[in-house]
Protein backbone atom coordinates (compact mmCIF):
# COMPACT_ATOMS: atom_id res chain seq x y z
CA UNK A 1 0.00 0.00 0.00
CA UNK A 2 1.28 3.44 -0.98
CA UNK A 3 -0.86 5.54 1.34
CA UNK A 4 1.53 8.49 0.99
CA UNK A 5 0.74 8.79 -2.73
CA UNK A 6 -2.24 11.01 -3.48
CA UNK A 7 -4.84 9.73 -5.91
CA UNK A 8 -7.64 11.26 -7.99
CA UNK A 9 -10.32 9.24 -9.76
CA UNK A 10 -12.71 10.17 -12.57
CA UNK A 11 -15.70 8.09 -13.65
CA UNK A 12 -16.94 7.80 -17.22
CA UNK A 13 -13.57 9.06 -18.40
CA UNK A 14 -12.79 7.35 -21.71
CA UNK A 15 -14.20 10.25 -23.76
CA UNK A 16 -15.75 13.71 -23.66
CA UNK A 17 -15.72 15.78 -20.49
CA UNK A 18 -14.40 12.89 -18.38
CA UNK A 19 -11.35 12.43 -20.61
CA UNK A 20 -10.70 16.18 -20.56
CA UNK A 21 -10.91 16.20 -16.75
CA UNK A 22 -8.38 13.35 -16.55
CA UNK A 23 -6.07 15.21 -18.93
CA UNK A 24 -6.17 18.35 -16.79
CA UNK A 25 -5.69 16.41 -13.55
CA UNK A 26 -2.69 14.57 -15.01
CA UNK A 27 -1.15 17.98 -15.67
CA UNK A 28 -2.11 19.70 -12.42
CA UNK A 29 -2.73 17.15 -9.67
CA UNK A 30 0.23 16.06 -7.53
CA UNK A 31 -0.39 12.33 -7.47
CA UNK A 32 -1.79 9.44 -9.47
CA UNK A 33 -4.86 9.91 -11.66
CA UNK A 34 -7.14 6.93 -12.30
CA UNK A 35 -9.22 6.92 -15.48
CA UNK A 36 -12.22 4.63 -15.20
CA UNK A 37 -14.58 3.33 -17.87
CA UNK A 38 -17.11 0.53 -18.11
CA UNK A 39 -15.63 -0.69 -21.41
CA UNK A 40 -12.08 -1.94 -20.86
CA UNK A 41 -10.96 -1.61 -24.49
CA UNK A 42 -12.18 1.98 -24.73
CA UNK A 43 -10.74 2.84 -21.35
CA UNK A 44 -7.31 1.48 -22.20
CA UNK A 45 -7.42 3.21 -25.59
CA UNK A 46 -8.07 6.51 -23.78
CA UNK A 47 -5.10 5.86 -21.48
CA UNK A 48 -2.91 5.19 -24.52
CA UNK A 49 -4.12 8.43 -26.10
CA UNK A 50 -3.06 10.39 -23.02
CA UNK A 51 0.23 8.50 -22.81
CA UNK A 52 0.95 9.63 -26.38
CA UNK A 53 0.54 13.18 -25.05
CA UNK A 54 3.18 12.51 -22.40
CA UNK A 55 0.74 11.92 -19.54
CA UNK A 56 0.53 8.90 -17.22
CA UNK A 57 -2.99 8.02 -16.01
CA UNK A 58 -3.82 4.62 -14.57
CA UNK A 59 -6.82 2.61 -15.70
CA UNK A 60 -9.45 0.77 -13.67
CA UNK A 61 -12.61 -0.87 -14.93
CA UNK A 62 -15.79 0.61 -13.47
CA UNK A 63 -19.49 0.31 -14.25
CA UNK A 64 -21.40 2.55 -11.84
CA UNK A 65 -24.57 0.53 -12.53
CA UNK A 66 -22.87 -2.51 -10.98
CA UNK A 67 -22.38 -2.42 -7.20
CA UNK A 68 -19.80 -5.22 -7.34
CA UNK A 69 -17.78 -3.19 -9.85
CA UNK A 70 -17.86 -0.18 -7.51
CA UNK A 71 -16.79 -2.33 -4.56
CA UNK A 72 -13.91 -3.83 -6.54
CA UNK A 73 -12.73 -0.28 -7.23
CA UNK A 74 -13.18 0.62 -3.55
CA UNK A 75 -11.03 -2.34 -2.51
CA UNK A 76 -8.35 -1.40 -5.06
CA UNK A 77 -8.18 2.17 -3.74
CA UNK A 78 -8.05 1.03 -0.12
CA UNK A 79 -5.30 -1.52 -0.78
CA UNK A 80 -3.25 0.56 -3.23
CA UNK A 81 -3.56 4.03 -1.70
CA UNK A 82 -5.17 3.69 1.70
CA UNK A 83 -8.01 5.94 0.56
CA UNK A 84 -8.90 8.58 -1.99
CA UNK A 85 -8.08 12.28 -2.34
CA UNK A 86 -10.22 13.42 -5.28
CA UNK A 87 -13.39 11.83 -6.63
CA UNK A 88 -15.08 13.20 -9.76
CA UNK A 89 -18.41 11.48 -10.41
CA UNK A 90 -18.73 12.32 -14.09
CA UNK A 91 -20.34 9.18 -15.56
CA UNK A 92 -23.87 9.71 -16.81
CA UNK A 93 -26.28 9.10 -19.67
CA UNK A 94 -28.91 11.04 -21.59
CA UNK A 95 -31.32 9.50 -24.05
CA UNK A 96 -31.73 11.35 -27.33
CA UNK A 97 -34.62 13.73 -27.91
CA UNK A 98 -37.42 11.82 -29.55
CA UNK A 99 -36.25 8.46 -28.25
CA UNK A 100 -39.24 6.09 -28.66
CA UNK A 101 -38.55 4.25 -25.39
CA UNK A 102 -41.60 4.48 -23.08
CA UNK A 103 -41.26 7.32 -20.60
CA UNK A 104 -41.18 5.16 -17.47
CA UNK A 105 -38.40 3.02 -18.97
CA UNK A 106 -36.49 6.21 -19.82
CA UNK A 107 -36.95 7.32 -16.23
CA UNK A 108 -35.82 3.98 -14.84
CA UNK A 109 -32.73 3.75 -17.05
CA UNK A 110 -31.66 7.38 -16.67
CA UNK A 111 -32.08 7.50 -12.90
CA UNK A 112 -30.37 4.13 -12.46
CA UNK A 113 -27.12 5.54 -13.81
CA UNK A 114 -27.23 9.26 -13.14
CA UNK A 115 -28.75 9.21 -9.68
CA UNK A 116 -28.57 5.74 -8.16
CA UNK A 117 -25.15 4.95 -9.68
CA UNK A 118 -23.75 8.24 -8.38
CA UNK A 119 -25.28 7.53 -4.98
CA UNK A 120 -23.69 4.07 -4.87
CA UNK A 121 -20.32 5.64 -5.71
CA UNK A 122 -20.69 8.09 -2.85
CA UNK A 123 -21.92 5.43 -0.43
CA UNK A 124 -18.93 3.19 -1.11
CA UNK A 125 -16.16 5.77 -1.62
CA UNK A 126 -16.93 8.71 0.67
CA UNK A 127 -15.74 6.70 3.70
CA UNK A 128 -12.37 6.41 1.89
CA UNK A 129 -11.93 10.16 1.41
CA UNK A 130 -8.79 11.43 3.08
CA UNK A 131 -8.64 14.72 5.01
CA UNK A 132 -8.86 17.74 2.67
CA UNK A 133 -10.38 15.47 0.03
CA UNK A 134 -12.45 16.87 -2.81
CA UNK A 135 -15.64 15.36 -4.26
CA UNK A 136 -17.22 16.70 -7.45
CA UNK A 137 -20.57 15.42 -8.68
CA UNK A 138 -21.15 16.46 -12.28
CA UNK A 139 -24.75 17.62 -12.46
CA UNK A 140 -26.33 19.95 -15.01
CA UNK A 141 -28.15 23.26 -15.36
CA UNK A 142 -31.00 21.00 -16.45
CA UNK A 143 -31.44 20.22 -12.75
CA UNK A 144 -32.39 23.88 -12.29
CA UNK A 145 -34.67 23.73 -15.34
CA UNK A 146 -36.39 20.65 -13.92
CA UNK A 147 -36.76 22.34 -10.55
CA UNK A 148 -38.25 25.45 -12.16
CA UNK A 149 -40.85 23.29 -13.92
CA UNK A 150 -41.92 21.41 -10.79
CA UNK A 151 -45.01 22.41 -8.84
CA UNK A 152 -44.41 24.80 -5.90
CA UNK A 153 -44.93 21.94 -3.47
CA UNK A 154 -42.42 19.71 -5.24
CA UNK A 155 -39.93 22.58 -5.45
CA UNK A 156 -40.22 23.06 -1.71
CA UNK A 157 -39.31 19.43 -1.09
CA UNK A 158 -36.22 19.53 -3.32
CA UNK A 159 -35.07 22.89 -1.95
CA UNK A 160 -35.44 21.88 1.70
CA UNK A 161 -32.31 22.43 3.79
CA UNK A 162 -33.24 19.45 5.96
CA UNK A 163 -34.26 16.86 3.36
CA UNK A 164 -32.77 13.47 4.25
CA UNK A 165 -31.21 10.90 1.96
CA UNK A 166 -34.12 8.56 2.66
CA UNK A 167 -36.66 11.24 1.70
CA UNK A 168 -34.76 11.97 -1.51
CA UNK A 169 -34.64 8.27 -2.41
CA UNK A 170 -38.38 8.06 -1.83
CA UNK A 171 -38.94 11.03 -4.17
CA UNK A 172 -36.75 9.60 -6.93
CA UNK A 173 -38.47 6.22 -6.76
CA UNK A 174 -41.83 8.00 -6.76
CA UNK A 175 -40.85 9.80 -9.98
CA UNK A 176 -40.28 6.47 -11.73
CA UNK A 177 -43.57 5.10 -10.43
CA UNK A 178 -45.46 8.27 -11.36
CA UNK A 179 -44.18 8.14 -14.95
CA UNK A 180 -45.20 4.48 -15.10
CA UNK A 181 -48.69 5.36 -13.92
CA UNK A 182 -48.88 8.39 -16.20
CA UNK A 183 -49.54 10.77 -13.30
CA UNK A 184 -46.20 12.63 -13.18
CA UNK A 185 -47.68 15.98 -14.30
CA UNK A 186 -50.55 15.67 -11.81
CA UNK A 187 -48.08 14.84 -9.03
CA UNK A 188 -46.06 18.01 -9.67
CA UNK A 189 -43.13 16.72 -11.71
CA UNK A 190 -41.81 18.84 -14.60
CA UNK A 191 -43.06 18.51 -18.13
CA UNK A 192 -40.01 19.48 -20.18
CA UNK A 193 -38.20 18.04 -23.18
CA UNK A 194 -35.40 16.73 -21.02
CA UNK A 195 -37.74 15.44 -18.32
CA UNK A 196 -35.95 12.30 -17.13
CA UNK A 197 -32.43 13.72 -17.51
CA UNK A 198 -33.37 16.91 -15.65
CA UNK A 199 -34.97 15.03 -12.76
CA UNK A 200 -31.99 12.66 -12.52
CA UNK A 201 -29.63 15.62 -12.24
CA UNK A 202 -31.97 17.37 -9.81
CA UNK A 203 -31.47 14.29 -7.65
CA UNK A 204 -27.68 14.51 -8.02
CA UNK A 205 -27.65 18.17 -6.98
CA UNK A 206 -29.79 17.55 -3.90
CA UNK A 207 -27.83 14.40 -3.02
CA UNK A 208 -24.67 16.51 -3.09
CA UNK A 209 -26.21 18.98 -0.66
CA UNK A 210 -27.18 16.13 1.67
CA UNK A 211 -23.75 14.48 1.62
CA UNK A 212 -21.99 17.81 2.14
CA UNK A 213 -24.15 18.38 5.20
CA UNK A 214 -23.28 14.90 6.51
CA UNK A 215 -19.56 15.50 5.98
CA UNK A 216 -19.79 18.76 7.91
CA UNK A 217 -21.52 16.99 10.77
CA UNK A 218 -19.49 13.77 10.89
CA UNK A 219 -16.02 14.79 9.64
CA UNK A 220 -15.87 18.49 10.39
CA UNK A 221 -12.14 18.55 11.11
CA UNK A 222 -11.20 16.80 7.87
CA UNK A 223 -12.16 19.77 5.66
CA UNK A 224 -13.52 17.59 2.87
CA UNK A 225 -15.35 19.69 0.28
CA UNK A 226 -18.16 18.21 -1.83
CA UNK A 227 -20.02 20.08 -4.55
CA UNK A 228 -22.24 19.57 -7.58
CA UNK A 229 -21.47 21.43 -10.78
CA UNK A 230 -22.60 22.12 -14.31
CA UNK A 231 -19.88 21.84 -16.95
CA UNK A 232 -22.01 23.75 -19.48
CA UNK A 233 -23.30 22.72 -22.89
CA UNK A 234 -20.40 20.73 -24.28
CA UNK A 235 -19.67 19.23 -27.71
CA UNK A 236 -19.77 15.55 -26.79
CA UNK A 237 -21.79 12.54 -27.89
CA UNK A 238 -24.32 13.63 -25.26
CA UNK A 239 -24.24 17.38 -25.88
CA UNK A 240 -24.21 17.20 -29.66
CA UNK A 241 -22.09 18.92 -32.33
CA UNK A 242 -23.74 22.34 -32.00
CA UNK A 243 -22.90 22.83 -28.31
CA UNK A 244 -21.05 26.00 -27.36
CA UNK A 245 -18.15 24.51 -25.37
CA UNK A 246 -15.30 22.15 -26.15
CA UNK A 247 -14.72 19.23 -23.74
CA UNK A 248 -11.65 21.10 -22.46
CA UNK A 249 -13.82 24.11 -21.60
CA UNK A 250 -16.40 21.82 -20.02
CA UNK A 251 -13.72 20.37 -17.75
CA UNK A 252 -12.77 23.74 -16.27
CA UNK A 253 -15.33 23.95 -13.47
CA UNK A 254 -15.07 20.28 -12.37
CA UNK A 255 -11.26 20.56 -12.28
CA UNK A 256 -11.45 23.86 -10.39
CA UNK A 257 -13.55 22.14 -7.70
CA UNK A 258 -11.33 19.04 -7.67
CA UNK A 259 -8.25 21.18 -7.04
CA UNK A 260 -9.56 23.58 -4.41
CA UNK A 261 -6.56 24.41 -2.18
CA UNK A 262 -6.04 22.50 1.08
CA UNK A 263 -6.97 25.49 3.26
CA UNK A 264 -10.22 26.21 1.35
CA UNK A 265 -13.43 26.18 3.38
CA UNK A 266 -15.83 26.76 0.49
CA UNK A 267 -17.63 26.15 -1.75
CA UNK A 268 -19.16 23.17 0.00
CA UNK A 269 -22.57 21.67 -0.69
CA UNK A 270 -23.12 24.12 -3.52
CA UNK A 271 -24.18 24.03 -7.17
CA UNK A 272 -21.36 25.60 -9.16
CA UNK A 273 -21.38 26.83 -12.76
CA UNK A 274 -18.60 28.75 -14.54
CA UNK A 275 -16.65 28.47 -11.25
CA UNK A 276 -19.35 30.48 -9.48
CA UNK A 277 -21.89 29.35 -6.89
CA UNK A 278 -25.46 29.40 -8.19
CA UNK A 279 -28.44 29.58 -5.87
CA UNK A 280 -30.21 26.23 -5.68
CA UNK A 281 -33.56 27.45 -6.86
CA UNK A 282 -35.14 28.50 -10.13
CA UNK A 283 -33.15 31.54 -11.31
CA UNK A 284 -34.90 34.50 -12.87
CA UNK A 285 -33.05 33.97 -16.13
CA UNK A 286 -31.37 31.02 -17.84
CA UNK A 287 -28.65 31.20 -20.51
CA UNK A 288 -30.12 31.43 -24.01
CA UNK A 289 -28.93 27.94 -24.95
CA UNK A 290 -30.92 26.19 -22.20
CA UNK A 291 -33.98 24.32 -23.55
CA UNK A 292 -36.88 25.38 -21.36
Amino acid sequence: MSSHIRVALVTGANKGIGLAIVRDLCRQFSGDVVLTARDEARGRAAVQQLQAEGLSPRFHLLDIDDLQSIRALRDFLREEYGGLDVLVNNAGIALADGDPTPLHIQAQVTLRTNFFGTRDMCTELLPLMKPQGRVVNVSSIMSLVALKNCSPGMQQKFRSETITEEELLELMNKFVEDTKSGVHRKEGWPDTRALTYGVSKMGVTVLSRIYARKLSEQRRGDRILLNACCPGWVRTAMGGPTAIKSPEEGAETPVYLALLPPDAKEPHGEFVMEKKVEQWGPPSQFPSWVPL
